[in-house]
């Protein structure tokens, strides 16, 4: 919806041009205008820059009540605020706008922190208590919309995005622990790149007076104990709840005051959205399907099919090397991370073209994996449970067996789910979830990378423990392999990889809406048994039987296919492998803390020589060192700092 900003000091004035200058950082954010408030004295600063969604007319913010006492400036939807709103007003409270962000203040005029157990969606904001000089910032329960902090010279500065924290001052810089633990396993929730920035982790809030700044929980991302699970029902019981909760969560995201779009793979997620959506609206909806002219990895016939089958109109956007090119060094500045894909470029081109069009919400299928159990790993995990106390050779036999009719675009070669165990994991678990065993594998070839100094750091460094050091792990134990390794999954490469998505989507002013990453239908399906989640190993069964009237029978039977962009490292003749191979070979890459540019140069000379399935390995590796380097030229400079 919005990109938000916060400056907070007790020691000397806050400069209204400080705030204005990081709030138009994300105009991209908030195309519409950017606006700040400043307290009398000077002591705070909120900034906003906005998307215009919900209230076209009256919803500008930061948003103060009556008594100039509260002020508010948030970013995200809060779903279901019409009745909040109408509850509110009965209860004598009296508001300045028509829109959902006005409901936050409310809510905690009345009950302080404890308003985010009313709230709903996808959501970040910061509010000033002028009464108790006190600031409350909180992020919504997966860490769908980002919100970054630093303190620097007792100054602490809050944004949506970690360019605003550099405009407003912030001193850019990487963080090489962070980096590190990033590279070869996934960074923890409160951790950026960068030296002093950090995240305001999922589910968790900020509470900064004069004297002390705290962050804490306020939802744990938990399943319950194996004898904690609710009563067995019967399956149809199960499918029936879930289809009233899948249609109660995407109804409440179709409401806008600007027309609405959908992201549509070949996939029974997206599938799922769309042909829900579509009960709902008498005209035909427009899905848009990104393809390749690849067909390993294009998903546009299905798609087509998917559109056909629930009445919608389908646009495809064909992408190639040469889009990925011209747009992967823009991609990354948004998104302010590395990545091992095109994949979250081919998003960027989307929202692009979204925008062109005209649309600034866009309902996704995103999520869905991550409650329903939809990756191979999970099923793994389960079925390397099922042979637990059999010898390792029929372990083999019946994991190769089992693989062979569960194929997949990324799970190792057999045996090393068996042989390649992860010692902390082994000590704190009992087994190693496998797709970390599947990062650690493919992250490897990295050691070899590395600059001498960088590595002699963290010789000795255990990213694993540093990692689970970070999380509860008492919400691992007397969980099964499925839900520990869910847990890990939603705790890590969720919040760190996967829903970066939403920065390439408000690159262009483009609000992504996450039905299927609801927390009430969370935390209906975390308590169901695993049989509901994989029936004889296949995936999001409950999803599957709940979405059924709205998959056409070849999406209903299709099993998972993730969504990639194809390896530029198959061709030597791409665009994108000519900007890799020029851009790692620069001078820029030299000034990238981290690499022995040496190593890096031997292996692109060796990739002609490679067997088909190592370039593709070598394709995420490479993709690592390059958006490294894109982020070093582009967001370790000021001067890079307000460029789009």
């Amino acid at each position: 919806m919005c990109g938000i900003v916060g400056i907070l000091s007790n020691q000397k004035s806050v400069l209204e041009d400080v705030v204005r200058k990081a709030a138009v950082s994300l105009s991209h954010r908030g195309p519409d205008y950017q606006k700040t408030w400043m307290s009398d004295d000077n002591t705070i600063g909120l900034g906003h820059a906005r998307l215009s969604i919900i209230d076209l007319v009256t919803g500008e913010q930061p948003i103060s009540d009556y008594d100039e006492q509260i002020v508010i400036t948030a970013n995200g939807e809060f779903y279901d605020y019409e009745r909040i709103q109408k509850d509110l007003k009965s209860r004598g409270h009296v508001f300045r706008t028509n829109s959902d962000s006005e409901i936050a203040l409310h809510l905690y005029k009345e009950k302080g922190v404890a308003c985010l157990e009313e709230l709903r969606g996808e959501f970040a904001f910061i509010i000033w208590d002028q009464q108790k000089r006190r600031l409350f910032a909180a992020r919504d329960r997966f860490g769908i919309k980002p919100l970054y902090y630093a303190i620097q010279d007792g100054v602490l500065y809050l944004a949506s995005e970690v360019k605003a924290l550099f405009a407003a001052g912030v001193k850019a810089e990487w963080d090489n622990e962070a980096y590190y633990q990033h590279l070869f396993f996934y960074k923890q929730m409160n951790r950026s790149l960068f030296k002093g920035v950090h995240q305001v982790p999922p589910g968790h809030f900020i509470l900064a007076t004069e004297d002390d700044i705290k962050v804490k929980e306020y939802w744990q991302h938990d399943y319950p104990i194996e004898e904690n699970r609710m009563p067995d029902k019967k399956p149809q019981e199960y499918i029936e709840e879930v289809q009233e909760a899948l249609h109660e969560s995407i109804r409440i995201r179709l409401r806008s005051d600007v027309p609405v779009g959908f992201h549509l793979s070949g996939g029974v997620d997206s599938s799922t959205v769309l042909g829900i959506s579509q009960q709902y609206s008498d005209d035909p909806l427009e899905a848009f399907t990104v393809t390749f002219d690849n067909e390993a990895y294009d998903e546009g016939k299905v798609a087509e099919e998917t559109a056909g089958f629930v009445g919608a109109n389908y646009n495809p956007l064909q992408l190639d090397f040469g889009d990925f090119a011209d747009h992967v060094e823009k991609a990354v500045w948004h998104a302010e991370t590395i990545g091992i894909n095109m994949n979250g470029v081919a998003r960027y081109l989307k929202s692009k073209i979204l925008s062109e069009k005209g649309y600034r919400v866009v309902l996704t299928g995103d999520g869905a994996d991550e409650i329903f159990a939809g990756y191979i790993f999970s099923r793994i995990d389960m079925f390397l449970q099922s042979v637990e106390g059999l010898d390792r050779d029929t372990k083999l036999k019946k994991l190769e067996q089992f693989l062979a009719e569960n194929p997949s675009y990324n799970h190792l070669p057999t045996h090393h789910y068996l042989d390649h165990q992860l010692p902390t994991f082994q000590k704190e678990l009992g087994f190693s979830p496998s797709w970390i065993q599947a990062v650690d594998v493919s992250r490897k070839p990295l050691q070899k990378m590395l600059s001498h100094h960088f590595l002699s750091e963290f010789q000795h460094y255990d990213i694993h423990r540093h990692f689970l050091d970070g999380v509860n792990v008492g919400e691992l134990q007397g969980r099964n392999y499925l839900n520990q390794g869910m847990y890990i999954w939603n705790k890590s490469i969720l919040p760190n990889q996967i829903l970066f998505a939403e920065r390439l989507d408000m690159s262009h002013g483009v609000e992504i809406r996450m039905p299927l990453l609801d927390h009430k239908l969370f935390e209906l399906v975390r308590s169901f048994p695993t049989s509901m989640l994989i029936h004889q190993y296949k995936e999001k069964y409950v999803l599957r039987e709940a979405a059924k009237p709205y998959l056409s029978p070849n999406v209903y039977q299709k099993p998972k296919q993730p969504f990639l962009a194809p390896p530029s490292t198959l061709q030597s003749n791409n665009k994108l492998h000519q900007l890799m191979q020029d851009m790692l070979r620069s001078d820029v890459m030299k000034q990238v803390p981290f690499f022995e540019q040496k190593q890096i140069i031997g292996l692109l000379d060796h990739l002609p020589n490679m067997p088909k399935n190592e370039r593709i390995m070598t394709n995420t590796v490479l993709l690592l060192v390059l958006t490294t380097c894109i982020l070093q030229d582009r967001l370790m400079n000021a001067s890079e700092l307000v460029k789009s």
